[in-house]
Parts: structure tokens; sequence; C-alpha cells
């Protein structure tokens, strides 16, 4: 009788789940899911985040991307040291500005190394499954091989775009074969302000960069 009840309860939860996810992969805004249990410990999942429980998101989809976003990106908090090392180390091996790898995390995960997308982007750079094991990176969630395997991807893009920087964003974004189809910076909204915003970051990122430098020396 208990396995039975034990059955139903968790049916009914994965149930639940999947209307959710679907309900919300159906909506053109880019909602994240939150996890948390409520007073009398059920599990459970919302579009809204919590307040006054402990919560996990589930779903994190690209920061930046939301068209009718609030967020003032000359002002957001900036991550100067989250990661620092692992994107330094990058960025030097493959010869990219550690400041526009920054911008790319922060519009891409919020530097969240959990984060997943509801189209399967995974980890602090949302890299596909596909470009993930075409990259070599066997566990996106590490966030050494995340970094690496998208730095490596940046600096591809960077080399096939001959340095552009907007376009290199809005392949990164949009994917290659758009620009190729547009011939330059696809008409989608998203694209157009993600490649805005990942340049207001880049450049806030660049700005910390040098004050740093300057005070070490």
């Amino acid at each position: 009788m208990l396995l039975l009840h034990t059955t139903l309860i968790r049916g009914i939860f994965l149930l639940s789940l999947f209307s959710l996810t679907n309900a919300l992969a159906e909506n053109n805004k880019h909602t994240p899911i939150y996890k948390y249990k409520s007073a009398d410990g059920v599990t459970s999942f919302s579009g809204i985040e919590p307040i006054g429980v402990d919560y996990k998101q589930v779903r994190f989809d690209c920061y930046a991307c939301k068209v009718d976003s609030l967020i003032n990106w000359r002002k957001a908090k900036l991550y100067v040291t989250k990661y620092h090392s692992l994107i330094s180390k990058a960025s030097d091996q493959y010869d990219i500005d550690p400041a526009y790898v920054k911008a790319i995390i922060h519009a891409e995960s919020h530097f969240d190394p959990k984060a997943i997308s509801k189209q399967g982007a995974q980890g602090l750079m949302q890299l596909m499954p596909e470009t993930a094991q075409w990259l070599g990176v066997k566990n996106p969630f590490v966030a050494q091989q995340n970094i690496n395997g998208g730095v490596k991807h940046l600096s591809r893009l960077l080399k096939k775009y001959n340095g552009n920087i907007s376009l290199t964003s809005a392949a990164y974004n949009a994917g290659e074969g758009t620009i190729k189809r547009y011939g330059g910076i696809p008409p989608y909204a998203e694209t157009k302000v993600y490649v805005e915003r990942v340049e207001i970051l880049h450049d806030r990122y660049i700005k910390q960069q040098r004050l740093s430098q300057k005070l070490k020396s």
C-alpha cells in the first residue's frame, strides 16, 4: 500500500513538472524554473522566484537575451574575480581578451555553472551538448572544462569573422548558419539586444581590467 502511495505521488510530481516545463517552453519569454520545498516538505516547482524558502534554480535561460529586460546593463554588478584564474588561463591559451570572455559568460549564464536553458545549453558559457562534444568537453558543468571549451569556440569565431566582436557575439547567440544566411547580424530582436548588451558588458569589464592592472603597478 505504501509503495502504491509513493508511486502515485511520484507520478503526480512528474506530471506536474512535465506540464510546467511544457508551459514555460511555449512562452516566448525566458522564464527560469525554481525548485523548492514547502513547509510540509513537498518538493515543488515554480516559474516565479520563491520567497521565504530555500530554493534552487534548475533552468536558466540566456541572461542577456530577454528583449524587455529591466536590467540597467551599464550599472549591473560585474563579477570581476569569479573564475578569474580559469578565464585568464584559457584566454591566454587561445589568445582572446579575457574581458570579452567575462562579458559572454555574464550574458549567457550570469556566472551560474549549473545553468541549463530550455534549448539544452549548459554551464557557464551555455554550450549545446553537440558543441560541447565537438570541443572535447566531457562535463559542461565543470567550470574549467566549460570555460576552456567556450573560449576555444569563441576564439575560432573571432578568427572566422576577422576579429569582429559584434559578428562573433551574434554567431555565438544565433549560430554561424544564421549569420551566413543574413550576411551579418540577423534581424532577430533577441540577437540584437544580446549583441548590444555583450558590447556594454565587454566595455565595462575592460575598464575593470585596466583598473586592476593600474592598482597592481
